[in-house]
C-alpha cells in the first residue's frame, strides 16, 4: 500500500516545461552572442532548479505561464519554502529573480502571449535587494515614463505635415525635433547626433519604402563604429527632415547642421538648449529637462530590453560594454517603452 504521507513526485511534463523554458532562454542568449562561462552556467542552472523545485512543490503545482508576482514574492521572502539552509544574500536574490524574470519573459515571447513583469517589481519593492547587483549602488538611469514618452513622441511627430495640419514653421525647429527623435528613437548620444552625416542614414532594406530604418555611427566616446535601429516614428520624421533639407538647399554632408549654409553643429551648449526647448514645447514637466539628452537615450535602451533584446545586442547598439547594461535591469519594466 502506498504511504499516504509520502510526497509524490511532480508530473514529468511539468519538469520538462521548466527545463525547456530554461534551455530555450539559454539558447537565445547564446545565439545573440552573449558568452556564458561554465561557472555562470552552473550557477544559472542551480538557481533555476531552486525556483523549479519550489513551484512544483506547491499545492497545486505552479506552471510557468501561471506564475504571479505574489508567487515570486513568497518564493523570495521565505527561504525555508525553497529548501535554503540559511537566509539568501541580497545579491544572490537579485541574480535569482533577474534570471526568473528573463526566463519568464522569454517564454511569453516564444508563446506569442503578453507578459507583465513579476520578478522586477518584487526587486523594486525590497530596498535591500534593489541595488544589490550594483557595485557602487549608483542611482537608477533617468528615463521617461509611458505617458511622458507618448506625449513627446506625439509632439515630435506633429512636425510632419498631414491633412489639415501644417508642418513646423522653420527648418531649425524641425532639425531640433529630429535630433530629439534620434536620441529617443535610436539611442544616439548628443555628440553622435551633432557628428552624424547624411550618408550615415540607411534607407535600403527597410520594411517601409524610402523610410530610414537604421543609422551608422562613427567611432567616438560611446564606443567603436556601429549601426543602430531607428524606431518607425523616428524614421518617418527623419525622412521628412531629409526632404526639407533638400528643399531648403542646405549644402554639405552634415545631417543636422547649425546653419543653412551647412556648417557643423559644434556647440554642445546650443544643442542642449535646443533639446530643452523641444522637451518644454512638448508639454513635459520642466523637471524632466535635467539630464534630458541622456534621459532619452536611456529610454531607448529600456525599450529595447523590454522587447526582449539581449544585453549584448543593446550594448552594441549603444556602443557600450555589456556590463553597463546591468544598471538598466534595475529599472521596473512595464509597457512604458512600447511607445518609443
Amino acid at each position: 500500500m502506498a504511504d499516504l504521507f509520502e510526497t509524490s513526485l511532480p508530473p514529468s511534463g511539468l519538469l520538462a516545461e521548466f527545463d525547456w523554458a530554461f534551455n530555450s532562454w539559454l539558447t537565445s542568449k547564446q545565439t545573440a552572442g552573449d558568452k556564458v562561462t561554465a561557472a555562470s552556467l552552473d550557477l544559472y542552472r542551480k538557481m533555476w532548479q531552486t525556483f523549479c523545485r519550489w513551484c512544483v512543490g506547491q499545492e497545486p503545482p505552479i506552471r510557468l505561464p501561471a506564475v504571479t508576482r505574489e508567487d515570486v514574492r513568497q518564493f523570495a521572502t521565505k527561504p525555508s519554502l525553497h529548501d535554503a539552509s540559511e537566509a539568501l544574500s541580497p545579491r544572490y536574490v537579485w541574480r535569482l529573480l533577474d534570471l526568473v524574470e528573463k526566463v519568464l519573459a522569454h517564454l511569453a515571447r516564444s508563446e506569442s502571449r503578453p507578459y507583465e513583469s513579476v520578478a522586477e517589481q518584487v526587486l523594486q519593492d525590497q530596498e535591500r535587494w534593489r541595488y544589490a547587483n550594483a557595485a557602487d549602488k549608483d542611482p537608477l538611469p533617468q528615463y521617461l515614463s509611458a505617458g511622458d514618452a507618448a506625449l513627446l513622441v506625439t509632439y515630435l511627430s506633429a512636425a510632419r505635415p498631414r491633412q489639415a495640419r501644417p508642418a513646423v514653421q522653420t527648418w531649425q525647429e524641425l532639425r531640433n525635433r529630429t535630433a530629439v527623435a534620434l536620441m529617443l528613437g535610436a539611442g544616439l548620444t548628443p555628440g553622435e547626433v551633432r557628428a552624424a552625416q547624411v550618408g550615415d542614414v540607411v534607407v535600403a532594406g527597410g520594411r517601409t519604402k524610402d523610410v530610414p530604418w537604421k543609422v551608422r555611427v562613427a567611432p567616438g566616446r560611446a564606443g567603436g563604429a556601429r549601426e543602430t535601429p531607428i524606431a518607425p516614428w523616428a524614421g518617418q520624421l527623419l525622412q521628412y527632415w531629409l526632404q526639407v533639407r533638400i528643399h531648403e538647399g542646405i549644402p554639405g554632408q552634415h545631417l543636422l547642421p547649425s546653419t543653412r549654409t551647412g556648417k557643423p553643429w559644434k556647440s554642445h551648449v546650443a544643442q542642449y538648449d535646443a533639446i530643452k526647448l523641444v522637451m518644454r514645447g512638448s508639454g513635459l514637466d520642466p523637471s524632466l529637462e535635467k539630464g534630458g539628452s541622456f534621459r532619452l537615450r536611456h529610454t531607448f535602451a529600456l525599450r529595447q530590453l523590454r522587447r526582449g533584446q539581449a544585453d549584448a545586442v543593446v550594448a552594441a547598439w549603444l556602443g557600450v560594454e555589456v556590463a553597463e547594461i546591468a544598471r538598466y535591469h534595475r529599472v521596473v519594466f512595464s509597457a512604458a517603452w512600447d511607445v518609443v
